[in-house]
């Protein structure tokens, strides 16, 4: 399993945003900033988070991101799928070598692992990671 440089970012900036919740808005420049990711970049990820119902934007001179909800509330699944799509397993080695019987018990495998991993990644809340 492999998490995107993007879904990196996304969890940076949430973690950021959880840590800065008291505040009205963040910037995404004091982000960028922060964690020298380019802005333009940073500015496409913030935009899946708020996509995803994961922040929350507002526009104009007094603008900037906040969390859409409490941190409590907000599990890192929640921020890696905004980025990265839902978490699936999708070896389909079947298709490659179809009558394989160990192409089904690796593909039975890598579904646990992912479940597992979905599991964890579901019971990790922003708030546990910043407290």
């Amino acid at each position: 399993m492999k998490v995107s440089r993007s879904t990196g970012y996304a969890l940076l900036a949430a973690g950021y945003l959880a840590q800065h919740q008291k505040e009205k808005v963040v910037l995404s420049q004091d982000i960028s900033k922060k964690y020298d990711i380019p802005l333009e970049y940073l500015l496409k990820i913030l935009q899946q988070l708020v996509r995803a119902n994961v922040l929350r934007s507002k526009r104009g001179p007094r603008g900037g991101f906040s969390l859409a909800r409490p941190a409590k509330k907000i599990t890192l699944l929640q921020v890696i799928e905004a980025v990265d799509g839902p978490m699936i397993s999708n070896l389909h080695l079947a298709e490659h070598a179809p009558g394989e019987k160990f192409c089904a018990r690796i593909e039975q495998a890598y579904e646990k692992v992912v479940t597992q991993a979905k599991s964890t990644f579901e019971k990790v809340k922003l708030s546990d990671l910043v407290a």
